[in-house]
């Protein structure tokens, strides 16, 4: 009994570094698309809600990193939460707030302008990252 906690361990870990690694992963492709996706001629949709579909992603590949104990759905529930939150905030108009939007990270952490199609981007996303967090556990049940 005693041996079977640090395979746990060393699983709980994988299933750690691997969701760190898709975040990366998918917050590369969010900055390619941002940055190379007019310059490439994709068309102006593509661009804008394929970056927030990816930004869901991270969000939900980030909260099951720093919530690994809870389920897929709760992690889920949570990461759609705070994408509407922050898609809200963008209604909210402070000097501070309003200052820190146009900058890079401003517009990549909280965005610019509200629309209510990034929630449905932000769904996407989100749905997307379950399904590479249960590709994930498929692929490692099979190598066992």
């Amino acid at each position: 009994m005693h041996g079977a906690q640090p395979v746990n361990t060393i699983a709980f870990r994988r299933r750690m570094l691997i969701r760190v690694g898709l975040a990366l992963v998918v917050i590369a492709c969010g900055l390619t698309l941002r940055w190379y996706g007019f310059p490439l001629g994709l068309p102006a949709f593509a661009v804008k809600y394929g970056g927030s579909l990816l930004w869901a992603t991270m969000v939900f590949l980030l909260v099951g990193v720093l919530l690994p104990r809870l389920s897929q759905t709760r992690n889920a529930a949570i990461a759609m939460v705070i994408a509407v939150v922050i898609e809200l905030s963008r209604l909210v108009h402070l000097p501070w707030l309003d200052a820190f939007r146009p900058t890079t990270a401003g517009a990549l952490l909280l965005g610019r302008i509200f629309s209510p199609w990034n929630l449905a981007a932000y769904a996407i996303g989100i749905a997307l990252g379950v399904w590479l967090d249960r590709l994930m556990e498929i692929r490692k049940s099979g190598e066992g």
